[in-house]
């Protein structure tokens, strides 16, 4: 009989703890979204510079050196510092691929740093365009990213809110307290430039000018989905 009586005391407090955990109170649950595209104000450019036979003379070759050299002070002319201009890659360049191949002509890869198209066209054309391989869109970034996305978040909840308050006081009742929040990314970083971006330049070509480069606003989207009380 003790044990029937302590199993069922045990019983009855277990279910008024289940009970307890049960959460009665009203809820609505809704989302908020916040948009925003900004222009890219950090732009990463790949150039790569390639030896060339001038007159198509074996005898009269470009130095990479030479066209290095035009790239170097173009950034310096450009009010760029020496650290937006880095190397990526070096295509076999040794003294001993020359002597071993009079025909060896060396290419070298940069990486330059603007926050100005402007400034990149400038650069490009106080080049030799011959010696230009070619040029592409590596990245682009915008500077107060991480600012933006923050702010984002907050309009988003916000969003939210004013849409649960208007939900919620349509039934006559007080929207209470937030109970749960939930952020989605829905970023969409970065869009995709145009096509064309890519120059290519041929030994042959004779281009004075720099291609005109276009590409999409940086695109951010997040939601945010709230749970609140309704007293």
């Amino acid at each position: 009989m003790k044990k029937l009586f302590a199993l069922a005391f045990v019983a009855f407090f277990s279910l008024s703890a289940v009970a307890q955990q049960v959460d009665l109170r009203k809820k609505i649950t809704v989302s908020g979204v916040a948009e925003s595209e900004v222009t890219p104000d950090i732009i990463y450019v790949g150039i790569s510079l390639k030896e060339y036979f001038k007159d198509n003379n074996s005898k009269n070759r470009i130095e990479i050196t030479t066209l290095e050299n035009q790239l170097f002070r173009a950034v310096q002319q450009a009010g760029l510092p020496k650290e937006s201009l880095t190397v990526n890659s070096l295509s076999a360049y040794a003294t001993r691929d020359k002597k071993k191949n009079p025909e060896f002509l060396a290419s070298k890869q940069y990486r330059l740093k603007v926050n100005d198209l402007n400034r990149y066209n400038d650069i490009i054309a106080a080049i030799d365009p011959k010696g230009i391989a070619y040029t592409n869109i590596e990245s682009y970034d915008y500077s107060k990213i991480e600012r933006l996305k923050l702010e984002l978040k907050v309009k988003a909840l916000q969003n939210a809110k004013q849409k649960a308050t208007f939900l919620v006081e349509s039934l006559g009742d007080k929207l209470g307290s937030a109970l749960d929040i939930q952020e989605i990314n829905n970023e969409v970083f970065p869009q995709a430039y145009r096509a064309n971006t890519m120059m290519m330049k041929s030994a042959a070509a004779d281009m004075e000018s720099a291609a005109e480069i276009d590409f999409k606003q940086i695109k951010l989207s997040y939601t945010i989905n709230a749970v609140f009380e309704i007293k």
